[in-house]
């Protein structure tokens, strides 16, 4: 059946055969047609796009769930949100999360997905005990760290090319309460940014959102967010008895596209000015339950639909420690020249990464969204040229338009990724618009 299809940042649009897959038996048709595997479309360019798609999410069951040792096993289209209302009730968390729960958790490996606790616990990879992979040829694979290690190393992060990810077998993280204490701290330039990254460094969880237009003194101020699980004794008596309780989840939907022109260089001004002037207090501290910590922009309905009808493009890199802040400062000082900056600004540290393609490196990634415009995509390839000049590189699963050039300056581990393939997956059976574009 072809329809129109688009991932989260609804940049490229393409008509495909979209594939639903429903029981395993269906996996056996798949070798006549190269494909590639899509979850719930929240990846934010091409990597799940392809002249054939085969639709996991209805492929959601539990398969196990150990609730004394924190062991969760689950079909590959399970969502995250589903999963966290299975198990935040029972006292565990998804032991990493990025900033939305509406992904897959095949979505989630195939990224290998970071979130605010990087810098002390690594990616989503970190924490899986076993996959099991539909290599092609009827051929299903199970590995792990120690079990057809250098395809497992290959599928997390591997955006998908290895196979179709069937089931995924992982650790929880146990928790107290469905809350995290949180503590905002606001940084008056970029330096002091770096300071308080390195203040709140021993906290679990740690973010910034950045002003990417503001200039002079102020360049590159911030707003420093940390948090903890909240223990159960630190609670208010009121709201012990709904301790694990699942937050609600209420909020508001965008119903339509809105009109391009709202976002420009002068609403985004205005939106920074009002968000970083929210409270007058340098430093806050509160307890909140876990939506509005780790997912705030999905109690907004459909807020892609901000950017109109032409999508947007989110752009994500990461620097290596030695060049972070004089990339950073380069990088920002050439957005805010252009009049690009985006509302939607994220600074986070990252810790050591091993993977084949996975994107982390000890440092500092940046994530920004721009409304897809005129010269948008020639201004972020002299972007692109930046990050190459710093030694960073661009993140596959927010990635739309990048140059194989670009792609392979700056993933050390590529040949190895290819030899891998070579070896359990026969040729050309997994092919995104992604993969072609980057010549994997």
């Amino acid at each position: 059946m072809r329809q129109t299809v688009y991932n989260w940042g609804r940049y490229p649009k393409v008509k495909v055969d979209l594939k639903p897959l429903r029981f395993r038996e269906d996996l056996n048709e798949l070798t006549l047609d190269p494909c590639i595997a899509r979850g719930n479309g929240r990846c934010y360019g091409d990597s799940s796009l392809s002249d054939s798609i085969v639709s996991t999410t209805a492929f959601s069951k539990v398969l196990l769930f150990d609730r004394d040792r924190g062991i969760f096993k689950c079909q590959s289209g399970m969502l995250l949100s589903d999963i966290l209302d299975i198990i935040v009730p029972k006292g565990w968390f998804l032991p990493v999360t990025p900033g939305t729960k509406f992904i897959s958790v095949g979505g989630a490996v195939a990224s290998d997905i970071h979130g605010k606790n990087h810098h002390l616990d690594g990616c989503f990879s970190n924490h899986v005990l076993e996959l099991e992979i539909f290599c092609g040829n009827g051929i299903f694979m199970k590995c792990s760290t120690e079990e057809h290690h250098d395809l497992f190393h290959a599928t997390c992060g591997g955006m998908g090319l290895t196979g179709i990810i069937t089931s995924v077998t992982f650790k929880l993280k146990r928790i107290e309460t469905a809350f995290v204490s949180r503590i905002q701290e606001k940084a008056r330039d970029l330096d002091e940014a770096f300071y308080l990254f390195e203040k709140y460094a021993s906290h679990t969880y740690s973010m910034a959102w950045i002003d990417c237009l503001k200039g002079g003194h102020s360049f590159g101020r911030s707003i420093i967010m940390a948090g903890e699980h909240t223990p159960f004794g630190e609670l208010k008596t009121k709201v012990k008895t709904n301790a694990l309780t699942i937050p609600d989840g209420a909020g508001f939907n965008i119903p339509f596209e809105l009109p391009g022109f709202l976002l420009n260089g002068y609403s985004v001004k205005a939106f920074n000015e009002l968000y970083y002037h929210k409270t007058r207090k340098k430093i806050s501290y509160d307890i909140v339950n876990y939506d509005p910590f780790f997912y705030p922009l999905d109690a907004i309905g459909n807020w892609n639909r901000m950017y109109g009808a032409s999508g947007f493009v989110q752009y994500q890199f990461v620097l290596p420690l030695k060049t972070s802040r004089v990339g950073l400062i380069e990088i920002l000082e050439r957005i805010r020249k252009q009049g690009l900056g985006s509302f939607l600004a994220v600074l986070k540290l990252f810790g050591k990464q091993e993977g084949m393609l996975s994107f982390p490196m000890s440092g500092y990634t940046l994530a920004l969204d721009f409304p897809m415009r005129k010269g948008l995509l020639s201004f972020l390839t002299t972007l692109d040229e930046l990050v190459l000049k710093h030694q960073g590189r661009l993140y596959l699963s927010k990635d739309a338009r990048m140059d194989a050039a670009v792609f392979k300056a700056s993933y050390d581990n590529l040949e190895e990724f290819k030899k891998t393939l070579n070896k359990y997956v026969p040729e050309g059976t997994f092919t995104s618009l992604q993969s072609k574009r980057l010549g994997l």
